[in-house]
């Protein structure tokens, strides 16, 4: 009988669809560029818009509301969700530990709404034998806060190290796992959930230097390169008409500090750059203990690209004061921290927090619409690679069917040949949303099933060729993803019996799976005195 593969999931942090080599990007992943050139590459691969939600769907196959977690990890009850997984969920680490595997998770958590005190939303408690990472979401680089190893406080390890870097430190930790677990000859899941390229701009010198001059032509003369690049590799075979600049952006002749716009986006590039560095020193490691050949990898990101702007509301006064994690960093240089998306704030040092904005985002995302948090292509299509040489893939293949992230669950236990449990002797487990997509990795037909979204009202349904979306509080529209991926032509007023079936089958999926109204949430809010901003985190 042939050995179990070993799971290994690797989760990029707001990444657009083309910020990668094999996708279109001037950024050189190498290392990611390898498993799409010894795997397969998908072009029609979708998230749930947000980082929380996203990493609910992609562990437990269910969609986020199920879970618990339909915005981010705050506790917005009674109105809204508690923000940490709820015990009517199982995670793919609690299944395969239970069948035998060594369990890790390297890097990101951001599952629970609290994350001082250890409780059963932590990842401890939901399947990870080994832990070392973060349990809140962006932070620093270099002195991230709530960085935990099992469930102990370790964040003097950053700050007693001169040359600690966040990035390194997860792909390090995930190669020290691959060696233990490779002595003992036993099978393992692996979760490595990096930060970047989330935001704070904050990259080594050297790695910025890589990149220095390559952003000077500006966002758009690289936005049709990578269009260009796009085409010629097949991956947009799916018709796509010519995009344009995010129409709230200036074209870049016109754009106002371009030395400092430039800069914004090498730091950007930086990260990515450092992160596929990493992955290629997990690769190499695997390979050296001869574990890759029968490794499942999973290559994707969390959502699309991020067009926020630092700091999120207005001042970056009152920023740090909803972010007290910021009031503890002290910059090896001794200066104070530096917040904002300011020219005066040149980004990439420690002592900076800053984010690269809509327009660098635009072009991340490339060719699509909107951004993370959106239900329109830019917030939830992104790269999936899916790499495993012992597992009879169609090997350099595109895949075109549409995926999402409760698919991922399924195949992982088909691959592993784990059954998906009723009940854990406790608790009557919820039958999972997804679908196997390893018949498509093997050139087979793939399960034709509608996909579903909602996240802060924005809201989208996708059944064959058909995608009808929802901009809140805008109308439904809708277009035909078979020569609109770009979604720039409305077809709802010429096919109004298309978009009524497409909208009930919505609202039947969000009564059964538990999403609570926007609007209800709001009112929650505004109750209390806050604003729809505090509302979507």
């Amino acid at each position: 009988m042939a050995s179990p593969p070993n799971v290994l999931l690797i989760l990029a942090d707001d990444m657009g669809f083309s910020d990668i080599g094999c996708y279109g990007s001037e950024i050189e992943t190498p290392h990611i560029d390898r498993l799409a050139a010894g795997g397969v590459r998908f072009s029609q691969f979708y998230n749930t818009a947000r980082c929380s939600p996203s990493r609910a769907s992609l562990l437990t196959g269910l969609h986020p509301h199920q879970t618990g977690i339909g915005i981010l990890t705050k506790d917005d009850r009674p109105h809204g969700y508690p923000g940490s997984l709820n015990d009517r969920c199982i995670t793919v680490a609690e299944i395969l530990a239970d069948a035998g595997y060594a369990t890790s998770l390297v890097g990101k958590w951001h599952l629970a709404s609290n994350i001082r005190q250890p409780n059963d939303a932590w990842p401890t408690r939901r399947g990870f034998d080994h832990f070392y990472g973060t349990l809140a979401g962006s932070c620093s680089y270099f002195q991230p806060a709530s960085l935990t190893r099992g469930e102990r406080n370790v964040e003097a390890e950053a700050t007693e190290k001169s040359d600690y870097y966040y990035t390194d430190a997860i792909s390090q930790e995930a190669c020290t796992f691959v060696r233990e677990k490779s002595q003992l000859k036993q099978p393992f899941f692996m979760y490595v959930a990096y930060t970047a390229p989330h935001w704070p701009l904050q990259a080594r010198e050297e790695d910025i230097a890589k990149y220095r001059g390559r952003y000077d032509e500006g966002w758009d003369v690289l936005r049709e390169r990578r269009m260009q690049r796009l085409r010629e590799s097949g991956l947009l075979a799916d018709a796509v008409q010519e995009c344009e600049r995010d129409p709230e952006e200036p074209a870049w002749e016109d754009a106002a500090h371009k030395a400092w716009e430039a800069r914004r986006m090498e730091v950007y590039a930086a990260q990515i750059h450092r992160m596929d560095q990493g992955i290629g020193d997990i690769l190499a490691t695997l390979e050296a203990t001869g574990q890759l050949e029968n490794t499942l990898v999973f290559f994707m990101s969390d959502n699309g690209a991020c067009a926020e702007v630092l700091p999120l509301d207005g001042s970056a006064e009152a920023f740090k004061k909803r972010r007290p994690d910021l009031d503890r960093l002290k910059p090896r240089n001794g200066h104070g921290l530096q917040v904002g998306n300011e020219p005066t704030i040149v980004p990439g040092p420690e002592d900076t927090y800053a984010s690269y904005g809509r327009a660098w985002a635009n072009l991340s995302n490339t060719p699509f619409r909107l951004y993370k948090r959106w239900t329109h292509e830019g917030g939830i299509s992104t790269p999936l690679i899916v790499h495993w040489p012992a597992g009879d893939l169609v090997n350099g293949a595109i895949v075109r069917d549409p995926f999402q992230l409760t698919d991922v669950l399924p195949t992982i236990l088909e691959a592993t040949q784990v059954p998906y449990p009723e009940n854990d002797n406790v608790r009557e487990i919820p039958p999972g949303e997804g679908c196997s997509i390893l018949p498509a990795l093997r050139g087979q037909q793939a399960s034709d099933h509608a996909l579903y979204w909602e996240h802060t009202g924005n809201a989208a349904v996708r059944r064959g060729h058909w995608k009808l979306v929802r901009e809140y509080p805008r109308p439904w529209e809708l277009y035909d993803m078979d020569t609109d991926r770009a979604e720039t032509t409305d077809l709802a007023a010429q096919n109004p019996d298309i978009v009524g079936e497409l909208v009930a089958q919505w609202q039947a999926w969000a009564d059964r799976v538990g999403v609570v109204p926007w609007d209800d949430v709001l009112a929650g809010y505004r109750a209390d005195g806050k604003n729809e901003d505090e509302a979507a985190g």
